[in-house]
Parts: structure tokens; C-alpha cells; sequence
């Protein structure tokens, strides 16, 4: 649980102190997607270590509280870029933590309220999350929990194992 805890503070206070002044274009966009990839494949590094782990249950729920704060702040840190070099992007100047709130407000399916996306860009990219979202609760949470019952059949296997000699 520690190293959960851990990884949520160390995830936003990066994200909170990270300089986040350049311009929004290319290379926004290729940290994006280059932070999404790095996502993936920290989703399939931990679906690994989940069948392994002696905690499978444990190890699931450090996996979820390291990889979805990360997709989150990735996220964030596109609005935050956009909202500030773009303006018109979305109907009210967003600060880091309205990014956030934002971001989470699309990843939670529950709508928008006070701040939406104006551009087409914006909306563009509001589109992706709502998809990569999608794939995020659907097919890594599956396959997180996948590994966590492989994981957990493999340690009541190993526990029987010495039962039946």
C-alpha cells in the first residue's frame, strides 16, 4: 500500500512541478502519445508481475493506483498545455488543477459541467481519452484482473503442492 500511496503523490506532484511552458503542437502531441505507449506497456509489465507476485490481489490494486494516475495526468498535462497556448480551446482558462478535474470529469463518464472543450482540437483530443478511456476501464482492467486470478491459481497451486506428497 505504501508504494501505491507512493506512486499517486510522486505522479501529481510531478505533474504539479513539471514545466509545463512550452507551446502546444508536435511535440505535445508526441509526448502524448509517446506517454501512452509508456502507459501500455507499464499495463502489461504489471499484468506480468501480478501472476507472479505472491500478493496477486496486492500487487492488482498497486498496478491500478501506479497506471491509472499516470493515464490521468498524461492527459491532464495535454489540457494544461492546450488551455494555455491555445486560447479558445476550452469555454474558461484551466490551471493545472482544473486539468485534472477536467480530465477526471471525462475519465469518469459523468459529464460536463462547468468546463467543456470549444476547439476542435480540443474536442479531438477529449475524443481520444473518451476512447483510450474505454480501453482503459474494459480491456487493461481485465487484463489486470486476468493476471490477478492466474496469479492467485498459481499460489493456491504451489500451496497445495506440498499437501499432496
Amino acid at each position: 500500500m505504501t508504494r501505491s500511496l507512493g506512486s499517486v503523490g510522486l505522479l501529481t506532484a510531478g505533474y504539479y512541478l513539471s514545466p509545463l511552458d512550452h507551446g502546444f503542437g508536435v511535440k505535445t502531441l508526441v509526448t502524448l502519445v509517446l506517454g501512452l505507449i509508456a502507459f501500455c506497456l507499464l499495463a502489461a509489465w504489471q499484468a506480468s508481475a501480478i501472476t507472479r507476485s505472491a500478493y496477486p490481489r496486492l500487487r492488482a490494486l498497486e498496478a491500478l493506483c501506479t497506471a491509472v494516475p499516470l493515464f490521468l495526468v498524461l492527459f491532464s498535462a495535454t489540457y494544461y498545455v492546450l488551455a494555455a497556448n491555445v486560447p479558445g480551446s476550452f469555454n474558461e482558462p484551466l490551471d493545472r488543477t482544473d486539468a485534472i478535474y477536467f480530465t477526471v470529469t471525462v475519465f469518469a463518464t459523468v459529464g460536463f459541467g462547468d468546463i467543456a472543450p470549444v476547439s476542435e482540437t480540443g474536442r479531438v483530443l477529449v475524443t481520444v481519452q473518451m476512447i483510450a478511456d474505454l480501453a482503459v476501464v474494459g480491456v487493461i482492467a481485465k487484463a489486470l484482473f486476468g493476471a490477478m486470478r492466474v496469479g492467485m491459481r498459481r499460489r493456491a497451486g504451489a500451496a497445495q503442492v506440498p499437501d499432496e506428497e
